[in-house]
């Protein structure tokens, strides 16, 4: 995680707990009552670990490994007690998490480890406090909140650290089966591929018509295999977008241009003077834009008319592609902008997933809605320009 989000997170955890430099004091000067206990601590808390399969089992290396790690937790209070609580004491607190998420140590270890450390300090206090009874529950109350924010950062990097390896497993299970898929789309290509280049190196004598067909069949089914490759390529490799003010007009405009609309099919464009700058990659929203008027056309064998609706909502640009065709099932529904999902006989199902990845990268929101027999309704959200925007 950067640096910057866990120190944000830190300095809201202290707002949230009202922690003061007044807290930080009390914890600071109490350390002279708590010092002279840590080597009984410390001692406490690895002996509870060795009685415990689940904790025990993390200690690989012997006396020697449980040796240094007593030292490090011997740094930890000390700068637990320090009364410094900046950035650099942040981060190293963060990094505690992720080396307990590195060696295998269950989060709830973690948790019930730092309580049985936080029930001996409180009783070292108690035991050896000599002032005011009034005195001392400001400084647990104070040790506690530090505690907390501590535990809590710990448990963020946790949190983290699985999220990430989870997303690994995810892209480790999306590459499989869009490898799967991709190889089944390729098959058929390649099968017409090599019955051509068959036939002819062996034909003889081939009339030139004939001959014409094989070759534009060759190349329909290079170009058929070159876009699955393409697709794949722009799904795998898709950059982060450049964010700048993006033209809707223009954008759209260039979108119907490019694409081969059939007579039978009506294209409307509803976008007034004022229409809102949604900031983006407009290469990116082309390419969103392109999928769902090509799949709007191939929902609408014969004829209709598709409209592109935009619109300002809630701060952001609202981009309703909507058509009248045949409409999509609804148990399909659901699984329509999954990589590899498709109803189609001919596209490998990855058009609205990288249009949905693209979205999403863009910090927007991209839904569908659809009645059978009635037509389908896209509808992307994208944050504007807000030096754009006309005042309220």
């Amino acid at each position: 995680m950067d640096a910057d989000i866990i120190l944000r997170q830190y300095r809201m955890l202290k707002r949230y707990v009202e922690w003061t430099s007044d807290d930080a004091q009390r914890v600071a000067d109490s350390f002279e009552l708590v010092e002279p206990s840590l080597a009984l601590l410390i001692d406490d808390f690895y002996e509870e670990i060795e009685r415990h399969q689940s904790t025990r089992r993390v200690i690989t290396g012997g006396h020697d490994q449980v040796e240094r790690l007593k030292g490090s937790l011997v740094q930890w209070l000390r700068e637990l007690f320090s009364g410094v609580y900046d950035d650099a004491y942040v981060l190293r607190r963060w990094q505690v998490g992720g080396r307990h998420v590195s060696i295998g140590l269950q989060q709830i270890f973690t948790n019930a480890a730092h309580s049985r450390l936080r029930k001996g300090l409180i009783r070292v206090l108690q035991d050896r406090w000599v002032g005011e009874t009034s005195e001392l529950f400001q400084v647990l109350e104070s040790l506690n909140m530090l505690l907390d924010m501590d535990l809590a950062v710990i448990q963020s990097a946790y949190e983290w650290e699985h999220s990430e390896r989870l997303k690994r497993s995810e892209r480790l299970a999306t590459i499989g089966q869009v490898a799967g898929g991709i190889a089944h789309e390729l098959q058929n290509p390649l099968h017409a591929l090599k019955a051509g280049v068959y036939y002819l190196t062996r034909a003889s004598d081939i009339p030139a018509e004939k001959l014409s067909e094989h070759y534009q069949l060759l190349d329909r089914q290079v170009n058929k295999a070159s876009a699955i490759v393409k697709t794949l390529t722009d799904f795998a490799r898709l950059p982060m977008p450049v964010l700048k003010p993006i033209d809707l007009k223009i954008t759209i405009n260039s979108v119907i241009e490019s694409q081969s609309i059939p007579k039978n099919i009506d294209v409307a464009v509803e976008i007034g003077e004022s229409a809102p700058t949604p900031l983006g990659c407009a290469d990116q929203i082309e390419v969103v834009l392109s999928n769902l008027l090509r799949n709007a056309i191939d929902a609408m064998p014969l004829g209709g008319e598709i409209v592109f609706r935009v619109s300002e909502h809630r701060g952001s640009a609202k981009i309703v592609v909507k058509d009248n065709g045949v409409g999509i099932d609804k148990a399909n529904l659901a699984k329509i902008m999954e990589p590899l999902f498709t109803t189609k006989t001919r596209g490998c199902g990855l058009g609205l997933a990288l249009s949905k990845a693209i979205i999403e990268k863009h910090d927007g929101l991209m839904t569908v809605s659809s009645e059978p027999g009635e037509g389908t309704e896209f509808c992307l959200e994208i944050k504007c320009d807000r030096s754009r925007q006309a005042p309220s």
